[in-house]
């Protein structure tokens, strides 16, 4: 085994070492997710060397400069404000969605007009209109790291994945008795996963745009999945009152979370893949072992339904949205509730920490976004001027851009 080269990912926080293994390239990852600003760097720079055999004496120097730099990121935008930058009156009926690609150069939305809009988020012109559905837009992503496609479910049962450079439709995905609500592809970009109104989830071939399979065992809409860090783990929730982890590569149940007291409004991953978290109409956010299928934790406090759930990018701390107009922070490991988000005067739809992990963005029915101290709960920022609803907020992968989505058919770009 000989080590190539060092590669940086900033979030969450690490160092992939590329390396030689009989005239095979491989890639291995050095996980730093408790990094922070007061790591003492000799220390960690020593175990590095002492626990990863690839990494000889002389390169000491070397990694000590990669963890600086990992550093510098994290502190960047601490102390920013954020901007209007654009207005952009995207569709001529109500959004459904909005999503950045990777490098947040470039992003989606989604509509009521039956059509799905790329943006160049500096400039705020519109790229692309892909058009071809029958119906309402509802959910959208892009094949994320790589940008290249993107993919539409639609109320009119088909998804459609298309070219992100010239809006061709590549494949239309049909087999969906009813509407589809949710999807996603995976880390690799070569399934898309999609979860409807028939009770079930699917996943397609994306190059050859076939089914691969159906995920059947719901007894009621699916309304949430995710896929793992890895791509071989996919979670469904439902408003069954369950939450299912599959098997990918077979298709098969690997556990059934139950225990909520409602519907499952949002799920997801944490980055290891060993936890997932639920959020339910009962007011609850849980806390699962993916592997044993076993509730870890259960989250109480909102008093009333839960709508949206997050975990920062390490997975550190989670985060849950309520109809209660509070948003609430919890220590994963611990279950303890670290802050409550207070200031808000309607229901938050939608929440997301900055992929630094220090600050969190909500999205309220108020018509304003807040940001908040990760830490301290305190609100740093009210992004106010949408005149309606406001139901999607998303910070680009630098977390320097936010794109706010509402109601009253505007997006709004806002950067620091």
């Amino acid at each position: 085994m000989k080590l190539k080269r060092f590669l940086l990912r900033y979030f969450p926080p690490g160092i992939i070492l590329e390396y030689e293994q009989g005239n095979e390239l491989r890639t291995k990852p050095v996980d730093l997710l408790t990094l922070s600003p007061d790591t003492d760097v000799e220390v960690l720079v020593n175990q590095i060397v002492r626990h990863e055999p690839l990494i000889s004496e002389q390169r000491k120097p070397q990694v000590r400069k990669l963890v600086y730099k990992l550093i510098e990121k994290l502190e960047s935008n601490e102390t920013q404000n954020f901007y209007l930058f654009k207005i952009l009156r995207a569709h001529i009926l109500p959004l459904t969605n909005c999503a950045f690609n990777k490098s947040g150069d470039r992003f989606i939305t989604g509509s009521y007009d039956r059509t799905c809009k790329m943006w160049n988020t500096m400039t705020g012109e519109e790229l692309l209109t892909l058009e071809g559905h029958k119906n309402v837009v509802y959910a959208i992503a892009f094949n994320n790291p790589f940008g290249d496609k993107v993919v539409t479910g639609s109320f009119d049962k088909t998804a459609k994945i298309w070219s992100a450079e010239t809006g061709e439709c590549l494949h239309t995905l049909r087999g969906h008795a009813t509407e589809i609500v949710c999807l996603s592809f995976d880390p690799h970009g070569a399934i898309v996963a999609t979860g409807s109104m028939d009770s079930t989830a699917k996943l397609w071939d994306v190059e050859r745009g076939v089914e691969l399979c159906t995920l059947i065992g719901h007894t009621a809409e699916i309304v949430s999945l995710n896929f793992n860090t890895e791509g071989d783990r996919i979670i469904t929730g439902s408003f069954d009152h369950t939450t299912k982890v599959w098997d990918v590569a077979t298709g098969r149940c690997v556990h059934t979370l139950s225990g909520h007291r409602g519907e499952i409004s949002s799920t997801q991953f944490d980055f290891s893949g060993d936890l997932c978290i639920t959020g339910s109409i009962d007011r609850t956010c849980k806390i699962w072992n993916v592997n044993t299928g076993a509730c870890v934790n259960t989250l109480r406090g909102h008093n009333d339904e839960i709508l949206d759930v997050a975990f920062s990018c390490t997975g550190g701390r989670l985060v849950t949205a309520s109809a209660d107009g509070t948003a609430r922070v919890y220590n994963t490991m611990t279950g303890a509730c670290q802050a409550i988000l207070i200031g808000h005067e309607g229901e938050i739809s939608k929440v997301a920490f900055n992929p630094q992990g220090t600050k969190i963005i909500t999205a309220s029915s108020d018509r304003t976004c807040r940001m908040w101290d990760a830490e301290s709960g305190d609100c740093l920022q009210v992004l106010e001027g949408h005149t309606d609803e406001i139901f999607s907020a998303a910070f680009n992968y630098e977390g320097d851009t936010i794109i706010t989505g509402s109601k009253d058919n505007t997006c709004r770009i806002w950067k620091c």
